[in-house]
């Protein structure tokens, strides 16, 4: 097996991630400061429209092209855009929020490349009786990323005063003080350890595991290729589709509700935030290291209809919770649920899609979800959900649609691979 090549991709990968994940905790926080959700919201729709031209394109380039070159492309040219807005950032004395809302959107729109390339570069020089080990490996290091990011964002967001900061509510000494950096303080030190990846990935080498068939044609034929296999694979499509449901309303309460309902409903600071970004990646290590015992007693697509209706009524009961240390429960149970999917549908997608078509399926699942992340935001910018706590009734919808996206797959249960489990 690729040993050290699937090493020093994690590393990489979870590098650039800390800093990437502070950002993207800070940006949403920023405009909630601001008082401009609704505007972020705005931004969050922008973004999305804009993905739904750029995932299609990108999924051709994930199976068309070398995964390693497209990882030291992608890290190079965000790096430089990154690191630009930082330092002009610190020589201006700030950044407009047009100017955030620009980082926010390049780096949304790498998430949507870099997480299908990773996925596709991870299944191409793993062997099959290990995916399931490796799909839990990506998730269990990327939330340990995930938590130090959250705590990454805790201390800079807030600072630490007289050595101490906050951490689910408990003071933490550190032994050090330090003020609130700004935001695009923040941003510089993400764009620093792109480059920091981009050597990292540079000492990748490895053997292809998987052949893939040398496409030709243009972009559009490459799509249309794409569309026909899962046309041919309906089953593929719908689990897809349905599995991803969970990822997607995650994305939703991580980018925009969660902020809003921190700040408005809570009444608490950007600590509380921060923190409850922690509370998930845990859940997330949690499942990400017990998964495999649970897939090897039941069918991967069980595992994610149970997933998603204890994640529907944790979001349920966010729109009565009123507790701090409730609500960080909850997003620890979110973390569990949503990490299992994750690691399920990957597993279930590596053993059923070839590799020559994992990019394109890919973004044809994300595309789906777009269009609904669209259709949510544009519902979740009313003013009606920034009056008050009102965001709490956002939270009743996303549990209603999880709900009803579980019994769907209860009722197409026996058209899925129910054979497919980590064994």
């Amino acid at each position: 097996m690729n040993t050290k090549a699937i090493i020093l991709l994690f590393i990489a990968n979870a590098i650039s991630g800390i800093a990437q994940g502070m950002t993207m905790i800070a940006i949403p926080w920023y405009f909630a400061q601001m008082d401009s959700l609704r505007y972020f919201g705005i931004v969050y729709i922008i973004t999305n429209v804009l993905s739904m031209f750029w995932v299609p394109w990108s999924g051709t380039v994930v199976d068309k092209y070398d995964r390693k070159k497209i990882f030291q492309v992608l890290t190079s040219c965000i790096g430089i855009i990154i690191i630009s807005f930082g330092v002009f950032g610190i020589w201006n004395g700030g950044l407009s929020m047009i100017l955030v809302a620009s980082i926010f959107i390049i780096t949304f729109l790498n998430y949507n490349m870099h997480y299908p390339c990773l996925y596709a570069f991870v299944q191409e020089i793993t062997p099959p009786e290990n995916y399931a080990k490796m799909t839990s490996l990506l998730e269990v290091i990327g939330q340990i990323t995930t938590i130090t990011a959250g705590a990454g964002a805790t201390l800079l967001l807030e600072g630490a005063t007289n050595g101490q900061m906050d951490i689910f509510g408990m003071a933490i000494n550190i032994g050090f003080d330090l003020k609130p950096w700004a935001i695009q303080n923040i941003i510089l030190l993400d764009g620093i350890t792109y480059f920091v990846a981009f050597s990292i990935i540079s000492f990748i080498s490895y053997v292809p595991l998987r052949k893939r068939t040398a496409e030709i044609g243009n972009v559009i034929t490459r799509i249309k290729t794409g569309l026909r296999y899962l046309n041919g694979n309906k089953s593929i499509l719908w689990f897809g589709i349905l599995s991803f449901m969970v990822f997607t309303m995650v994305l939703m309460d991580t980018f925009y509700m969660g902020a809003n309902y921190v700040r408005n409903h809570l009444q608490e600071s950007g600590d509380v935030y921060a923190n409850a970004k922690m509370a998930y990646s845990m859940g997330a290590i949690f499942i990400g290291l017990s998964i495999g015992f649970l897939m090897r007693k039941i069918s991967l697509p069980a595992v994610v209809i149970t997933l998603t209706l204890i994640i529907s009524g944790a979001y349920l009961y966010l729109s009565v919770n009123q507790s701090v240390l409730l609500f960080f429960a909850m997003m620890l149970l979110v973390g569990i649920c949503n990490a299992g999917c994750r690691i399920s549908r990957i597993t279930y997608l590596f053993r059923n899609v070839p590799n020559q078509f994992f990019g394109r399926a890919g973004s044809v699942f994300f595309q789906a979800h777009i269009i609904l992340r669209i259709i949510l935001l544009g519902i979740f910018t009313i003013p009606f959900f920034h009056m008050s706590n009102n965001i709490i009734y956002g939270y009743r919808v996303m549990g209603v649609i999880l709900l009803l996206t579980a019994f769907v797959m209860f009722f197409m249960y026996k058209r899925f691979d129910t054979s497919v489990t980590s064994k």
